[in-house]
């Protein structure tokens, strides 16, 4: 009798869970079709921009125009009526804004130290995951990094389904190994060109502050709050707001 008395509150459990995992998968599928068109719609619109640039940073100094970091990124896994993110790697494309090959390990030191709340990036730079008056950043790469146009390649992930366009930051490796476990689940949505954090707080939060932003974000995926993020970030990098 117990067992039959608690039946309708299983079924209507597992309805509910086949009812959201069916959003998800919905929602997961129109927003990479938004990604892959407006990615697609952006590379034609803005071909003489990109060209421009790699120009431009020839000129200003030796190596390649494009610079391309392994990111730590996911994978969606669907497993039954319930599903996973899977960690993986990628190459993720920028603007090169640094002197090519230079050392690494000052910025790999100073993101350890942030990551640790050892450091407040936001009064020491202005723009946290950055360091003030990089000797390494050309000419060519502070202008970039001020307009935030050294992202623009980014949009080729976005083709290719590692990135979205909206999402959290995609990280090094080096970041992600400093995480502690609540930090982790930032990485349970594809990372993106912009997200809750590049809009909301940027240079004016700590790194779990930062966390938390994109944690709500992963939490309440919605097509709406995608949107809307797009929009808001137009304005937000035409007034180079919180970038060094």
């Amino acid at each position: 009798m117990a067992h039959d008395a608690l039946w309708p509150q299983r079924r209507h459990a597992l309805v509910a869970d086949m009812y959201h995992c069916l959003c998800y998968r919905t929602y997961l599928i129109v927003k990479r079709a938004m990604d892959a068109v407006i990615a697609a719609v952006a590379l034609v619109c803005l071909w003489p921009l990109l060209l421009l640039i790699a120009i431009r940073i020839r000129l200003d100094s030796p190596g390649p125009a494009i610079f391309t970091q392994p990111r730590v990124g996911v994978r969606w896994r669907a497993r039954g009526l319930s599903h996973e993110w899977e960690v993986v790697t990628f190459g993720c494309h920028k603007f090169r804004t640094m002197a090519h090959c230079c050392d690494q390990s000052m910025h790999e030191a100073f993101i350890r130290a942030f990551v640790a709340g050892e450091v407040d990036a936001s009064q020491e730079t202005g723009m946290p995951f950055k360091l003030k008056e990089d000797p390494r950043v050309t000419r060519a790469g502070q202008w970039l990094r001020q307009t935030s146009l050294d992202e623009l390649p980014q949009l080729f992930n976005v083709l290719r389904g590692e990135m979205s366009l909206v999402g959290p930051r995609p990280v090094p490796l080096y970041e992600a190994a400093a995480y502690k476990m609540w930090h982790r689940e930032r990485l349970h949505a594809l990372p993106g060109i912009t997200g809750l954090w590049q809009v909301k707080g940027r240079s004016r939060v700590s790194f779990d502050e930062m966390a938390r932003l994109d944690i709500e974000y992963v939490r309440h995926p919605s097509l709406l709050t995608d949107l809307k993020l797009l929009l808001v970030t137009i304005p937000a990098v035409l007034s180079t707001r919180g970038a060094r």
